[in-house]
């Protein structure tokens, strides 16, 4: 038995805001169960820690979030965070608050792997610590302790969310643990931390997260034989893997489609379909190589309002459609439908660019080199497209589209080596368009 339902593996290749405007996607897709799908009934969110942030545009309302996933917007429907993510116990209490003022209930809907890591003070002491001796040579990163939480889950000395349910465990790993770190941190130039004061912090956000702790890989597998539907969601994007993104300008996760199976604990063969999600030009959000990045792009957004990170706030840096790039994320997702968003954020621009191959020195790739400093130093070779110079945001249907937004559209799924299945052209449920 597969799972009857969509992988989705967020392809926006460099930083993986996907759900910036113009994305109500992860809902479409949950919710409107496409191609004769039936209705997803749990979602499971594999391996995305809260330095990633999700815009969910519902009605009236927009949402962000950060750790929990986006399905438990909708009333009913049972969310899951699997073990592949490393979790701020306090910012996660805090999202949950959060949601409650507002009217969404999480109990009995929300649960959290008792294997996931956890992201504790000393995690963020150290990745500020760190990047802050870098220098210009900084990776970029959003300070969250997102590093190190997962080196020390490599390491094996990280603490997990059965161990903070667990008073007298915790009390006694944390304990050693800040010691340990504490003795970094001084030698870095870092004040020490409080183990008194942690301790009762983290206690507290046990006691407050328990209710929602389980063993999810029992969960997800029970549901599916129960013949549920299940979406899994990935926050970043494919250059952002640990194994297969920019290294070292990248995040310490898995977090192309493969990154769904470790991170849940459910089987590769068990997947049906990949999604891949990307935007009608590219940004990256941080440090490294951006072959495409163009300046008077990145103004007409940022004028626009657009791409400003939901976590930090940073600007994202703006570029050109990169279909290199996507080809290459394409065939390491196994990507089979393409949801292509933003494209109205295009509607003004006189002559698209799309990059078809990079170029360096004599050499010419039509594929991503792995040295990143061979790709920083690329150029990229286009091909131009007409602008359509036109609205797009009142189209309800593909056919609505100007014929050359249609054109660009089938275009870059092509060149992408994936089927056109989606184009969004606002952050309105109606405003996604099934192709």
């Amino acid at each position: 038995m597969k799972v009857r339902g969509f992988l989705l593996s967020a392809i926006n290749f460099w930083d993986g805001s996907v759900s910036s405007p113009g994305n109500n996607l992860w809902q479409i897709l949950f919710w409107s169960a496409p191609s004769g799908a039936t209705r997803a009934k749990a979602k499971s969110l594999m391996c995305s820690p809260n330095n990633a942030g999700h815009t969910v545009e519902i009605g009236e309302e927009k949402f962000i979030l950060h750790l929990i996933p986006s399905g438990i917007l909708r009333a009913g429907k049972k969310c899951v965070i699997g073990n592949g993510v490393v979790i701020d116990p306090i910012a996660l209490v805090a999202e949950i608050e959060g949601l409650e003022k507002r009217g969404i209930r999480l109990a009995n809907r929300l649960l959290i792997s008792e294997t996931a890591h956890l992201v504790l003070p000393y995690h963020r002491k150290l990745d500020e610590a760190r990047e802050a001796r870098k220098g210009r040579n900084k990776i970029g990163t959003t300070k969250r302790g997102i590093g190190p939480a997962y080196g020390d889950k490599a390491a094996r000395v990280g603490l997990r969310m059965n161990d903070l349910i667990d008073p007298v465990r915790l009390e006694e790993k944390l304990s050693l643990r800040i010691k340990e770190n504490n003795a970094v941190l001084t030698s870095l130039g870092a004040r020490p931390l409080s183990f008194k004061k942690v301790f009762a912090e983290y206690l507290a956000a046990g006691k407050f997260l328990k209710p929602f702790v389980a063993n999810t890989v029992v969960l997800l597998h029970t549901a599916m034989r129960n013949q549920a539907d299940i979406l899994f969601e990935g926050a970043q994007g494919t250059f952002l893997d640990i194994d297969h993104g920019t290294y070292p300008f990248v995040t310490s996760s898995n977090t192309t489609a493969g990154g769904a199976c470790t991170g849940s604990g459910v089987a590769p063969n068990k997947m049906d379909r990949v999604v891949g999600v990307m935007k009608a030009y590219t940004t990256r959000v941080g440090e490294g190589p951006l072959p495409t990045e163009n300046q008077e792009i990145s103004d007409l957004l940022h004028g626009m309002g657009r791409e400003f990170g939901a976590t930090t706030g940073r600007a994202r840096r703006c570029g050109w459609f990169d279909s290199v790039a996507t080809r290459h994320a394409t065939m390491v997702n196994g990507i089979d439908d393409l949801a292509i968003t933003n494209l109205d954020g295009l509607d003004t621009v006189e002559t698209i660019k799309v990059c078809v191959a990079y170029r360096h020195g004599k050499k010419q790739y039509d594929f991503v080199p792995n040295d990143a400093q061979v790709l920083a130093e690329c150029e990229p070779v286009y091909v131009e497209f007409e602008g359509w110079r036109t609205p797009t945001d009142k189209a309800r249907k593909f056919a609505d589209l100007p014929p050359k937004a249609r054109a660009y559209l089938k275009a870059i799924a092509e060149l992408s080596n994936a089927k056109l299945f989606i184009a969004s052209i606002g952050p309105a449920r109606e405003q996604t368009i099934f192709v």
